[in-house]
């Protein structure tokens, strides 16, 4: 099985993988015709590689599309399950859309940037004063109620299992989890109302590489958000194999001509 990778970061345990420059795309085309699967392009190759040269990427279209922005994944989860949603609104930024906000939302709420991660551009608006600044920051307003937590749950998504997952807690001094942001990480075990909404989420989709962000108020799931890209911190503390189990994913969805010998992942 053939195999380019465009993020060598991320694919330098998987052998016989050729790691190229995103910006040397066009220098390779006819190595990627020949590719089975081209691995963890940039955005703005997706199009490019997928209906100008036919190619079959990892991560997935959903995976690209629908987590480009907290719009896109919002909208898809109203969709899907709209009582795991926590009450959003998502408005153009004008004066009547502002007013909006504040009639139907109570103090605290929480205001976000559409195109971020990590926890940055995501704001506890607590007053008045704090929102006005907010709006001074952004074209569209993104707005969802306050969930009374200090904690949520960050489920890790290769292929098509939720492979594992712990849970991020906020430090004394913010309202962030990410631990980008300070939050700590916390081997609890993961409710499993929790991983089977997640596991429906990307069998209805086919979001088949992604870190999902999941709240628990009581006995009831929120689904946050999800980055199609996540870090390593959890999952080397997790002891999970990521390398392994993309291979072992993209080798159960490709079958080789009966002439091309399968490999198979060395030094485990």
């Amino acid at each position: 099985m053939r195999l380019v990778s465009f993020d060598a970061f991320r694919t330098l345990g998987i052998p016989k993988v050729s790691h190229f420059k995103p910006e040397n795309m066009f220098r390779i085309k006819e190595l990627i015709r020949e590719a089975e699967w081209i691995l963890f392009p940039e955005y703005w190759q997706i199009n490019a590689l997928v209906y100008g040269l036919n190619s079959r990427i990892f991560p997935s279209l959903a995976s690209y599309y629908l987590g480009h922005d907290k719009i896109e994944m919002t909208r898809l989860f109203q969709a899907l399950c709209p009582e795991h949603v926590p009450g959003t609104l998502i408005l153009d930024n004008s004066d009547g859309s502002q007013r909006q906000v504040l009639e139907q939302m109570d103090f605290p709420f929480v205001a976000k940037e559409v195109k971020n991660s990590m926890g940055r551009g995501v704001y506890l608006i607590e007053d008045l004063a704090a929102f006005r600044s907010y709006c001074q920051k952004v074209d569209i307003l993104y707005v969802q109620e306050y969930l009374p937590i200090d904690r949520d749950m960050r489920l890790l998504v290769i292929g098509d299992q939720v492979v594992g997952g712990y849970w991020r807690v906020a430090p004394e001094w913010g309202f962030h989890n990410n631990v980008a942001q300070g939050g700590q990480i916390v081997f609890d075990p993961i409710p499993e109302q929790a991983r089977a909404l997640v596991q429906t989420v990307i069998r209805k989709t086919g979001i088949n590489h992604a870190g999902f962000d999941v709240a628990m108020v009581g006995n009831h799931c929120y689904l946050l958000e999800f980055n199609r890209l996540f870090g390593n911190a959890g999952v080397n503390q997790l002891g999970l194999d990521i390398n392994r189990l993309i291979l072992d994913y993209l080798q159960r969805q490709y079958t080789p001509p009966s002439n091309q010998p399968r490999y198979e992942m060395t030094g485990a």
